[in-house]
């Protein structure tokens, strides 16, 4: 099982390659792919998003909210803004949905590199959109 960061997700919708895309592809093709419930709220509120793929965004499972999510999810963007690391809020609840459940995340965005140094995430980083 692998979860898609919404910038994976992205890149495969829109053509782009990659290693990150074929895993989401391959995962998506086997129904190992997974989103965690930040992913899901990025990938809906993209105004840009075709109507035609909210249907496969809805249909992909969801990795569950355990109880103290939200309480371990502050507690480790306080930990990575302390390291003086890049901690913007849908990223820590992302990167704290894939700690909970032990799962890969496959994304294109650095930002989560300190998330993997600091708290042990799991993770692929492909090609970045961020500079």
């Amino acid at each position: 099982m692998i979860c898609a960061d919404t910038s994976s997700m992205m890149a495969l919708l829109g053509g782009e390659q990659g290693q990150d895309v074929n895993l989401v592809r391959n995962a998506l093709a086997d129904r190992s792919l997974v989103l965690a419930p930040a992913v899901v709220s990025e990938l809906l509120s993209d105004r840009e998003l075709p109507a035609a793929i909210e249907p496969y965004v809805l249909d992909t499972p969801q990795l569950e909210v355990k109880p103290g999510y939200w309480e371990r999810a502050g507690k480790l963007r306080a930990r990575m803004q302390r390291h003086h690391s890049r901690a913007k809020l849908a990223d820590a609840l992302i990167a704290q949905s894939c700690l909970d459940h032990g799962v890969l995340l496959v994304t294109r965005d650095r930002d989560f590199t300190s998330f993997q140094k600091l708290a042990g995430l799991r993770l692929l980083a492909g090609p970045s959109r961020v500079p």
